[in-house]
């Protein structure tokens, strides 16, 4: 059952149309990539399904009273702060605590279990300004997990991340997504195809959508990314023109 639904979705942002006819759904026990080139409004649909961006037309339906978690781009979070890994993924749990009450026993229990989940227990202590990138992205996380979401969107969770920390962070959401909907907008086309179990790709609106292992159809890589027949984005997938014009089976994440 689909805990996220978005049905014929229009956003104008400025006077300029960014988003037009989005329809898509995320269910509970996937992790989907959504996937784009650089304007074709993956930040955009993703603040719109958190309500900080209005839409012109169209409907976004999170499922029952499910609660939706938002991992921002790390540059997005101010780093410099003079505060530890705790307060920083407590802070994730203000709208519910309220800016005038102390955090209570529930509070804190979330922000451990969080801190668990992404193995930073043991650097709770420490001031954010000290992290590697790889931990400030599971700081981030984890700050989002607090709120024990249904719904977890991520947006570009491995920019700037070296491979084997891109690797550890695909295993745990993953592992997240057994439990929850967590859509993921990336622009590391490798990693989603090797990690996702569904891609959306879009470019304004939604050109496919579909397990990454039936996306074999270069056209609609070339209209959502628009490229040429012979663009290396196609080495990254795994689906080379070259391979295709030898007649070879083409294969997405092979």
């Amino acid at each position: 059952m689909s805990v996220l639904s978005v049905a014929d979705l229009h956003v104008d942002l400025g006077g300029r149309p960014v988003l037009r006819d989005v329809r898509m759904s995320v269910e509970v026990g996937q992790l989907v990539g959504l996937l784009g080139p650089n304007g074709a409004g993956k930040t955009t649909l993703l603040r719109c399904v958190l309500g900080l961006v209005r839409a012109k037309v169209g409907t976004i339906s999170v499922g029952g009273t499910a609660t939706v978690g938002y991992v921002p781009q790390r540059h997005e979070f101010t780093w410099d702060f003079p505060i530890s890994v705790e307060q920083a993924v407590l802070s994730g749990r203000t709208g519910r605590i309220g800016l005038l009450r102390r955090p209570g026993v529930a509070d804190w229990r979330a922000v451990g279990e969080a801190l668990e989940r992404v193995r930073l227990a043991d650097l709770r202590r420490r001031p954010v300004g000290e992290l590697s990138g790889g931990q400030r992205q599971r700081v981030l996380v984890a700050r989002a997990l607090a709120l024990r979401p249904e719904v977890l969107l991520l947006d570009e969770p491995y920019a700037g991340l070296d491979m084997p920390t891109q690797e550890l962070l695909g295993d745990l959401f993953a592992t997240l997504a057994r439990e929850r909907a967590v859509l993921m907008a990336t622009h590391d086309l490798a990693a989603a195809v090797h990690d996702c179990d569904r891609l959306i790709l879009l470019n304004r609106t939604v050109i496919a959508d579909g397990p990454p292992g039936e996306l074999r159809d270069r056209r609609v890589w070339m209209e959502t990314f628009e490229v040429g027949e012979r663009s290396h984005l196609f080495t990254a997938l795994g689906l080379s023109a070259e391979s295709a014009a030898a007649g070879e089976p083409e294969t997405v994440g092979a």
